[in-house]
């Protein structure tokens, strides 16, 4: 099974795959919060979202 966005393509990105990991977690966890905070339904997983902005450029550390 091939996994897009690759992950050698967003650990470039980051750095490191630990640093990924990290970012990764803690901004799908602020969007779970969010979404259930104002009890809006996700069409897709907060994970698969975060991801998406890492590769996407929208997040990156700092």
């Amino acid at each position: 099974m091939m996994l897009y966005p690759p992950v050698a393509d967003l650990v470039d990105k980051i750095g490191s795959r630990y640093q990924l990991v990290n970012l990764v977690a803690r901004r799908a966890r602020t969007i779970s919060a969010q979404a259930e905070e104002r009890q809006i339904p996700l069409e897709k997983k907060a994970v698969s979202t975060a991801i998406d902005e890492v590769y996407s450029g929208k997040l990156s550390i700092k």
